[in-house]
């Protein structure tokens, strides 16, 4: 008997091409050109489609859909009771309210229900309610940055680096929740184990891409003399590697270090004596 097809939905929009690059690096191809929204996959093992982020997270409740990505705003919004089997990080965004520059919304001047403009009206309506005053919400459907102030007092809206806000003379106000791109999949779904299985496998691969971005290999040659203080300065995932160099008394020393700390951390080791330093990228870490 064989076994069914997996069905993996896929974001479309902003978020699909960084999706599409993690499953590439992790061996899985989908051919998605930005019109076919039912793109071949190289894994026999899932059947893709595309849908818009928003939709993602409640079909994958109701079992349309066995797994997929969306961001956590969309599992907020939507109220959606899915399995998170990874937070890639990818994306990273605020979302926020947002009033003109020197507004005070808040300020108990409003004679009038404040008019919010967004696309979240689940988590606009709970943001409201906390704060106990009259107002209204006008849905939106893109640009929500520029409805303020004429055709709203504030905003609710997702923000990466908060410019499209700056640009249309917005503030921050408050910030409601900090989103990502997760990996999803249906709890029913999981309970076969085929799904579940090559889903654990996905994730391992994905996970081991996403490390790697973080890390590098670095390697060195170094002095007998001096390796106990160049290997104090390592933050290796375990403990670096050291082998002897033939015919003297100096060492090779290998470590993945994070990639973030690998300006200031070469300068330490060539002070601390080590030489003939290389950094290499990694293409998987599995820890």
């Amino acid at each position: 008997m064989s076994r069914r097809k997996i069905k993996l939905v896929m974001p479309t929009g902003r978020m699909s091409e960084e999706v599409l690059k993690l499953l590439a690096e992790a061996g899985v191809f989908i051919n998605y050109s930005g019109k076919n929204y039912r793109p071949a996959c190289t894994d026999a093992r899932f059947e893709v489609k595309m849908l818009k982020p928003a939709n993602i997270p409640k079909l994958i409740e109701y079992g349309a859909h066995d797994a997929g990505f969306s961001g956590l705003d969309w599992v907020h919004e939507s109220e959606a009771e899915v399995e998170s089997l990874l937070d890639t990080g990818l994306l990273p965004v605020r979302i926020v309210s947002a009033a003109p520059t020197g507004a005070k919304p808040f300020d108990g001047g409003q004679r009038r229900p404040i008019v919010v403009a967004s696309e979240y009206e689940r988590i606009t309506r709970t943001y409201m309610e906390q704060k106990g005053l009259a107002w209204r919400y006008v849905r939106t459907f893109g640009a929500t940055e520029v409805f303020p102030p004429e055709d709203a007092d504030m905003i609710v809206d997702n923000t990466a680096t908060g410019s499209a806000l700056a640009a249309n003379q917005l503030e921050v106000v408050d910030v409601l929740l900090k989103s990502t791109t997760l990996f999803l999949a249906n709890r029913q779904a999981l309970r076969e184990r085929s799904v579940s299985d090559a889903l654990d496998e996905l994730v391992l691969l994905m996970r081991s891409i996403l490390d790697a971005r973080q890390r590098v290999l670095l390697e060195m040659n170094v002095e007998e003399s001096v390796l106990k203080a160049v290997i104090g300065l390592l933050p290796a995932m375990k403990s670096p590697t050291v082998q002897p160099l033939y015919g003297n008394h100096s060492f090779a020393v290998k470590a993945a270090v994070p990639r973030r700390l690998t300006p200031e951390l070469i300068i330490k080791l060539k002070a601390a004596g080590a030489r003939d330093i290389l950094q290499t990228q990694l293409q998987r870490v599995i820890a």
